[in-house]
């Protein structure tokens, strides 16, 4: 396993392990997070971990193209009743994703280090928030990082009402010029809006 010193450089994605973990320890600073992204590497770990790694293979993307939206949620769309903008609280979208329970998750890996490293990327104009509004208040959200005019690498979302966060993630995506948002990792939710797998070879021709 190869651990990381102050200098900002990460081993070739293809030594990372079979689960994907390429790299142990670094910081998060702007430099390192965004020469990690352009390798196609996030980091990803609990609080009492030290930072971890990942270029997992295969890769779980969604393409645009392949957005699917349920007859159910069309209807959701056509009603309106949620209003979506573009970082205008990535610090309340990032903390609500933050305190987001997540089935088959203790806790968060969103700690304070990681709400301060992209709040950071935010302010440098690499990471945005897309916030659906409901009467004025924030009830759903996504952020990530925009690596290229080609790649979005989401992050996390969250939702206090039903279907909120979803509204927000096909709004976003039909209305952007990205021809690849990363997921990261499979979950089933994003599977039925048309995400797969890829391999890590194909996923990396994009950055």
């Amino acid at each position: 396993m190869h651990f990381l010193t102050e200098k900002i450089e990460f081993p070739d994605v293809y030594e990372a392990s079979a689960d994907g973990l390429i790299a142990i320890g670094g910081d998060l600073s702007p430099q390192r997070l965004l020469h990690a992204y352009s390798k196609g590497i996030f980091p990803w770990f609990q609080d009492e971990e030290p930072i971890l790694w990942w270029s997992p293979d295969p890769r779980f993307v969604l393409f645009p193209e392949d957005l699917k939206v349920s007859k159910s949620m069309k209807q959701v769309l056509r009603k309106g009743n949620f209003k979506v903008t573009e970082n205008k609280a990535f610090k309340a979208v990032i903390e609500n994703c933050a305190l987001a329970k997540r089935t088959d998750q203790d806790g968060t890996w969103i700690s304070d280090d990681m709400i301060q490293a992209y709040y950071k990327l935010h302010q440098l104009g690499f990471a945005k928030s897309i916030e659906v509004w409901q009467n004025e208040e924030l009830v759903g959200g996504l952020y990530g990082i925009a690596i290229n005019d080609d790649v979005f690498c989401g992050e996390s979302m969250f939702a206090k009402v039903s279907n909120a966060s979803k509204f927000g993630f096909i709004t976003f995506i039909q209305n952007s010029n990205f021809k690849l948002i990363d997921c990261q990792l499979h979950t089933k939710h994003l599977e039925s809006l048309g995400a797969k797998n890829i391999s890590r070879a194909e996923f990396l021709k994009f950055l």
